[in-house]
């Protein structure tokens, strides 16, 4: 299976938000890789996954990042691969002040911006998978399946009774 999107973060305490996303990249059978590219720790490296990103194939990444998350800016300036990136919540400031540095991108460094921890990361996830079911009308009809389990889902539950 071709690699085609990338879920990275900025350290591997970020995996309990990002597995959201490669369980979703999983159930619609998308080759995805996850790895940690820390901004901080190891920026070369990091320039380097961005750098190489297009030429390897990959349609997007979905860049984790908590406290000053710096990563899906730097990844975003340093290719023209689509960046989704999603603020994994920190103990300071609750995920705020990483959902604020990835939302104030600079004029010309585009990144799509989820929300805050696990559904942000699913959510990411869900946005590749649309992307790329652009040109691939199987994989379209998968993620409309799977939108009108979740609608039939929410049909189902039950409220208790009201007071």
């Amino acid at each position: 299976m071709k690699t085609l999107i990338g879920v990275v973060m900025g350290s591997s305490s970020d995996w309990d938000t990002m597995q959201q996303a490669v369980q979703i990249l999983h159930h619609f059978g998308i080759g995805h890789e996850a790895r940690v590219v820390s901004a901080h720790r190891m920026p070369d490296d990091m320039f380097a996954y961005a750098e190489a990103a297009a030429g390897r194939g990959l349609k997007a990444i979905i860049a984790g990042a908590g406290g000053a998350a710096h990563l899906p800016g730097m990844l975003a300036a340093k290719t023209t691969v689509p960046v989704l990136g999603v603020p994994v919540q920190s103990k300071a400031l609750s995920g705020v002040d990483s959902l604020h540095s990835i939302v104030q991108m600079p004029k010309g460094i585009p990144v799509a911006t989820f929300a805050i921890g696990p559904a942000g990361a699913a959510n990411a996830a869900l946005f590749a998978v649309a992307m790329l079911a652009n040109d691939d009308p199987a994989l379209r009809a998968k993620l409309a399946a799977f939108r009108a389990e979740q609608t039939e889902a929410a049909r189902a539950m039950t409220l208790p009774p009201a007071l």
